[in-house]
């Protein structure tokens, strides 16, 4: 699916309105001393089994893309829940 690379919207910082700019948002880097990975670490060690249940076959084909929005006036940044979809384009 192609999308614009700018959509008009509201912005709740300028309480209006605007521009924004849309991208893809992408998971940043994982950071193994951060206190959600190390209490995840914890509970996967020793005898006791897995924390999460192996997944044996995939339900879903596609996945949901998340839009990143900065408004152009403030640059504030907002995330909107994505359709589901295979493949995003931003077009140009």
């Amino acid at each position: 699916m192609k999308m614009p690379k700018q959509r008009r919207t509201y912005c709740s910082k300028c309480k209006k309105h605007t521009i924004h700019t849309i991208s893809l948002y992408k998971k940043g880097k994982v950071r193994k001393a951060a206190i959600g990975e190390r209490r995840h670490a914890e509970d996967r060690k020793g005898y006791g089994g897995k924390k999460f249940p192996e997944l044996k076959r995939t339900a879903k084909t596609t996945k949901k893309q998340t839009l990143k929005l900065k408004c152009k006036d403030c640059g504030r940044q907002m995330m909107k829940p994505g359709i589901r979809l295979r493949k995003l384009e931003i077009a140009q």
